[in-house]
């Protein structure tokens, strides 16, 4: 009964250390932000494609 509990504690204490280990989170959270920043950014040029196009016609054209 002894070696039973203590490979029972071995592993609940094996899985508490997996599961509140957070190193490679901050990774994670990094990547997910630039991401959607970049989602954004092409939806926005996605919107703004005929002012940024016509801005630019103008610009060219004042020259």
């Amino acid at each position: 009964m002894n070696l039973f509990t203590m490979i029972v504690v071995r592993t609940q204490n094996a899985w508490f250390t997996a599961r509140d280990e957070e190193s490679g989170q901050t990774l994670v959270e990094y990547a997910l932000i630039i991401a959607l920043v970049g989602i954004a950014c092409i939806a926005a040029l996605g919107f703004l494609s005929g002012r940024i196009q016509a801005l630019f016609s103008r610009a060219g054209s004042s020259i």
